[in-house]
């Protein structure tokens, strides 16, 4: 590995976890105050377990997208990077409508549109390199499993 697609490795993976933890900041107020007050499906996980299972998520998304990044550049390669880039800030936002302004209804839109922009960009992922595709899976499955969650919140407050 040369020294841009080393520097391109730490950017990649850098950038969702600083997203991640920025979200985190501004968000993890709402967890005792707000969130705990809410009615919680039967399956919800216990809160402990989030803060592993994004970290390894974002860990994974930031390896994806520098196997797509160190790729000869190409109008293919750029529309994948840039869908990964919206479906990153889809994810990033989710946590303030949800935590952050206490909007179960809108969260859950948001987070559809989260879920569709996700299978977008392991379509194209994976015309570029099946394993940024592969990679993925489990963010693919863990957004189904919150949006899941989501619905029942908004259904059972």
């Amino acid at each position: 590995m040369n020294k841009s697609q080393f520097y391109k490795l730490i950017v990649s993976i850098f950038l969702p976890l600083a997203m991640g933890a920025i979200a985190g900041m501004f968000t993890s107020q709402s967890v005792p105050e707000w969130y705990a007050t809410l009615n919680r499906p039967s399956f919800n996980p216990p809160n402990w377990i989030f803060g592993p299972v994004w970290t390894t998520l974002y860990i994974l998304m930031g390896i994806s997208l520098f196997l797509i990044w160190k790729q000869d550049a190409s109008k293919e390669r750029n529309v994948a990077i840039l869908v990964f880039l919206i479906q990153l800030l889809l994810n990033f936002g989710w946590s303030f409508i949800f935590f952050y302004f206490n909007m179960i209804g809108f969260a859950l839109v948001e987070i559809i549109l989260l879920w569709f922009s996700i299978a977008i960009m392991l379509f194209l992922f994976y015309k570029i390199k099946p394993m940024a595709s592969y990679i993925n899976i489990p963010y693919l499955l863990w957004v189904t499993f919150a949006t899941v969650l989501n619905v029942s919140y908004f259904l059972l407050n």
